[in-house]
């Protein structure tokens, strides 16, 4: 069995596709493995995929309702015990897999659900803007989504197999929404290392995402309704601010 399983959804995403891959393949080793769900690309994706078939284990090419059920799709076939999700314009650091196979190698790392680290969230210059990752604790987690979840691991048989897939009621922020069905059981382990470099320009970072986040935890009941109100204007707030400091 792996220990550890990539999953990547694309969508025509030829032009940032490529870097992915080698990022991966540099530190690729026997213990992991790389999965491609595309959505049915048209701009050449499927011809980068195939040019670099030695990283890739498994790709598929169709149809899906957006990148939480191509998700899905990769978590259903994934062989390995802890699972990665990638975006196509995220790239792992250097480092990255043996830091997390280090730590997979001691004794008490399947008693955890979710393994996370620090994120480098960078302009389209690749500037630092901002240190993602706080870790997933529920002191944190019942307010906002502190992980980061770019190259953060999954434990695929506590987490997947006991809570499900990821909702596609929900098209931004379903990885929180997953996390916060363990609530305050949640096994975390937080890594304090940087891990994986994310690109501004995803969706992950708006107002859909703080809208989505505030719904997430009206759901769960995470918080009193109020205070919930009062998070949602607080993101809203410090979003603005941080588009003005640092235009993206």
């Amino acid at each position: 069995m792996k220990k550890i399983s990539i999953v990547t959804a694309t969508y025509n995403a030829a032009s940032r596709l490529e870097s992915l891959i080698l990022s991966v393949g540099a530190q690729k080793t026997e213990e992991v493995e790389f999965i491609i769900i595309d959505g049915g690309s048209t701009d050449g994706t499927i011809d980068i995929i195939k040019r670099h078939n030695v990283y890739v284990d498994y790709w598929v090419s169709e149809r899906d309702k957006g990148i939480y059920d191509a998700w899905n799709k990769g978590i259903a076939v994934a062989k390995g015990q802890w699972i990665m999700f990638l975006g196509a314009d995220d790239s792992l650091l250097p480092d990255a897999l043996s830091n997390f196979l280090e730590f997979l190698s001691s004794e008490n790392s399947s008693s955890y659900d979710y393994i996370s680290a620090h994120n480098h969230f960078v302009n389209s210059e690749g500037a630092l803007l901002k240190l993602l990752g706080e870790g997933a604790e529920w002191k944190l987690m019942r307010r906002m989504n502190s992980a980061a979840h770019v190259g953060s691991l999954h434990n695929k048989q506590t987490l997947f197999e006991t809570v499900g897939y990821y909702s596609l009621d929900y098209k931004i922020c379903a990885d929180y929404e997953l996390l916060l069905r363990k609530g305050p059981n949640l096994r975390s382990y937080f890594l304090p290392k940087v891990i994986a470099r994310m690109e501004v320009g995803g969706m992950s970072f708006s107002l859909k995402a703080i809208k989505e986040t505030y719904r997430i935890r009206k759901q769960h009941k995470t918080v009193p309704t109020l205070f919930n109100m009062f998070l949602f204007f607080r993101d809203y707030m410090g979003y603005t601010l941080f588009k003005l400091r640092k235009p993206i």
